[in-house]
């Protein structure tokens, strides 16, 4: 059967490959010579000029060797619609060239590297003969895109296939994707078939074992290996990274180089990726060994990679060092390239997007122009502005840069406009994608999820076009978390291995216990837990804890906090959460107690802030308004909002307002939550508001309180305005008395 391309607009026209007239002239007129022509072109990254000399020759001069190495560049490249019109191409003149085992094997290695794995299980399925290659080629496609239930089922099938003895690649590929049980088993049947002095085969097994959180297991295999490989030390580095052990990681990479092993840039990734969130290293330490391993990166060169340099300031930033130093540091080096500024845009994108903003005009002011990854991460620090202005300015940079096709940065664009509020821009930009990938439809899934819409993202789930991973799941949970759909949600969680051969992974298990938990289902949600096949995470049990405050569970709740206790004992959240559930209860006196042993702990709460956006300046607001200059006017608008409100029927939730987990502070008034404040805000500059001040946005650093969430709904009805509030877990759309969320946050 010929094999046709699912999205019509990505085919490459071979006609127009065909009307080149800048093609280089072939030496002689046999296949061979044709087939080194292709041969160099492909060496010196020139595919599309390969593939053009090959359209442009008679058929006859086609050799099937050719054929191989033009796919075997496409799989390289990831060309999939290129390697499909080729595919096309070939079966129109060479009907039986499938037969052939040397150009099937290059296809299904093509469809297995670009994900088309169903094109390439049928060519497989279809074969007459198959080898090691074939079978090797396509286990590893599934392992490569998450499907380890499929890629495992297939290596048992080749164990059956006298002819086609695995070897150490075949494994290499199967244990990239395994769970720890499958992946002892696959151990034991290495050591069974004397693969245990590979090198390769090992490295594998550390990495597997490092994946699935069993890093004493890699420890053990790291150190009962013969020797090692700058893999095998950067396998090690990698998993005491994921363990979140970073002295470990360190002392690795310190072992490593007194050893005199050569380290590269995924090493340095791994080794300031460590210093980030890790459990056992002081952050004086870390900061001193994080700026040892800069001056080494900058010795070396390697920090002149984006990603390295990108790294370095993540680490840097959160262990407590002070960006500005290199900020000014960057300002008076030579080498000002756009690499070095991407990687201050980068820097400052998450925490400050105001000043990564700046950073990106300044670039524009030196003349130097931005490349596709300056404008991904320009879009990124646009993500955290209240409004889709900055990121419709770039979107029409973008434009006219020539990039409005590029895949990731549509994506990037996706996410931007998810997080700025607006749900129809995120729409009309993945409608408008000629090609989309598997970013593409989880970016939107997540968006309609964030939005209150999760009928809408279940819909668009089954008009995907393209193999789910995890994180697609991810999305469709958390939108079900979100709409109270239990029964879609366990229905999807349960379809996961079923029917799709992925395994669930720690967020999956803590959206399903939110799931459950949020609905009351709460002994569901601990049993789950009980029957995870991995150790639970913050986020599972922050989610239990969330719902056991919701109906009141109180014994429960205190399992809950005395973990998150032991595993982030400097933040506030298990306190504050179990004060509130013990006043919610009327039981003063230990909730008392709770906040007493969070102050001598030196636990402090993060207090409650609000943005808004006006003109082009971000204003921010604390509870009560203070340190904005304009506080007395604007306490006193808000007071005749809130009179208004009175008069058709707002009650203050005062019952909770000074046990609520989103309290702002317990010595300001209920009414002057830092959201209220920002509203009354808005209505004061109207004139100055994004769409002529009928919609208002709203950004806030923690979730939405009872009090303020009904004060929205009636604000939206009394001022016929949309009030859009961006809080910690969601988006809220308040109109006309009624929230996107259905109640249900």
């Amino acid at each position: 059967m010929m094999l046709r391309p699912t999205t019509r607009s990505c085919l490459v026209s071979i006609r127009s490959l065909s009307s080149s007239n800048l093609l280089p002239a072939v030496a002689g007129n046999g296949p061979n010579d044709l087939l080194n022509e292709v041969r160099l072109l492909s060496s010196r990254g020139q595919l599309q000029e390969a593939l053009s000399l090959f359209y442009n020759t008679p058929p006859q001069l086609h050799s099937l060797q050719t054929y191989a190495t033009l796919f075997h560049e496409c799989a390289r490249r990831g060309y999939l619609q290129q390697g499909l019109s080729l595919h096309h191409f070939m079966l129109a003149h060479f009907p039986n060239s499938t037969s052939d085992l040397f150009v099937t094997n290059h296809l299904i290695n093509m469809y297995s590297k670009c994900g088309y794995l169903q094109h390439a299980q049928k060519l497989f399925d279809e074969m007459t003969e198959r080898n090691v290659v074939s079978w090797t080629a396509l286990v590893s496609g599934y392992a490569q895109f998450g499907q380890s239930a499929e890629s495992f089922r297939l290596f048992l099938g080749m164990l059956g296939d006298r002819r086609s003895r695995p070897n150490e690649f075949a494994f290499t590929s199967v244990l990239s994707s395994c769970d720890d049980l499958r992946g002892k088993q696959l151990h034991a049947l290495v050591l069974k078939m004397g693969l245990d002095a590979s090198v390769y085969v090992a490295n594998a097994l550390i990495t597997m074992y490092s994946k699935n959180y069993k890093v004493e297991e890699a420890w053990t295999l790291f150190k009962s290996l013969g020797c090692w490989t700058q893999v095998s030390w950067n396998s090690m580095i990698a998993g005491f990274q994921l363990a979140k052990l970073g002295m470990h990681a360190v002392g690795v990479f310190v072992k490593m180089h007194h050893e005199g092993i050569g380290f590269n840039r995924a090493t340095l990734l791994s080794v300031f990726s460590s210093l980030c969130g890790s459990n056992d290293i002081e952050m004086d330490l870390g900061l001193k060994f994080c700026f040892q391993v800069y001056c080494l990166s900058v010795k070396t060169g390697f920090i002149s990679e984006v990603e390295v340099a990108t790294a370095f300031m993540k680490a840097y930033s959160e262990l407590g060092g002070d960006i500005s130093e290199f900020y000014h540091l960057f300002l008076e080096t030579s080498c000002q390239d756009i690499i070095f500024w991407t990687s201050m845009i980068t820097a400052f994108a998450e925490r400050d997007p105001v000043k990564a903003f700046s950073l990106y005009q300044q670039l524009l002011r030196e003349d130097l122009r931005p490349d596709l990854y300056t404008f991904s991460i320009v879009l990124k620090a646009c993500a955290g502005f209240v409004t889709e202005l900055h990121a419709s300015a770039i979107h029409s940079q973008v434009i006219k840069a020539g990039f409005e096709d590029d895949t990731v940065l549509r994506n990037a664009l996706i996410h931007a406009y998810t997080r700025c509020g607006s749900i129809t821009l995120s729409k009309k930009v993945f409608e408008e994608m000629g090609c989309r990938d598997l970013v593409s439809w989880n970016s939107v899934l997540k968006a309609y999820g964030l939005h209150g819409k999760a009928k809408e993202a279940l819909q668009l789930f089954q008009q995907m076009d393209l193999k789910p991973d995890t994180a697609t799941f991810v999305a469709l949970l958390s939108a079900c978390s979100h709409s109270g759909m239990v029964e879609e949600g366990l229905r999807i969680f349960d379809s996961m291995f079923k029917d799709h051969g992925i395994i669930p992974q720690l967020d999956h298990y803590a959206c399903m216990v939110d799931i459950l938990g949020r609905a009351g289902r709460i002994t569901e949600a601990e049993e789950l837990i009980r029957r995870m096949p991995m150790e639970p995470d913050s986020v599972v049990w922050s989610a239990l804890l969330g719902s056991c405050r919701k109906h009141g569970e109180t014994q429960l709740a205190k399992i809950a906090v005395s973990k998150l206790k032991q595993m982030e004992p400097e933040k506030s959240l298990g306190y504050v959460q179990m004060s509130n559930i013990y006043s919610s209860g009327g039981r003063f006196n230990e909730a008392g107690t709770i906040r007493k042993e969070m102050d001598g702990s030196g636990v402090k709460k993060e207090p409650g802030l609000s943005w808004i956006e006006v003109g082009n300046q971000v204003h921010e607001f604390a509870s009560g308004g203070r340190h904005h200059p304009q506080r007395d006017a604007i306490c006193t608008k808000l007071q005749v909002l809130i009179g208004q409100l009175r008069e058709i029927g707002y009650v203050p939730e005062t019952s909770l307002a000074l046990h609520d987990i989103e309290e702002e502070h317990k010595q300001e008034q209920l009414f002057h939550h830092s959201e209220k404040m920002a509203l009354a805000f808005a209505l004061m500059n109207e004139g100055n508001l994004h769409c002529g001040g009928n919609v208002i946005r709203i950004m806030k650093n923690i979730r939405i309180c009872v009090d303020c969430h009904n004060f929205m709904k009636l604000a939206s009805d009394f001022l016929q305005k949309e009030i859009i509030v961006r809080d910690s877990n969601r988006f809220h759309h308040f109109k006309n008395k009624i929230c996107s969320c259905n109640d249900y946050w």
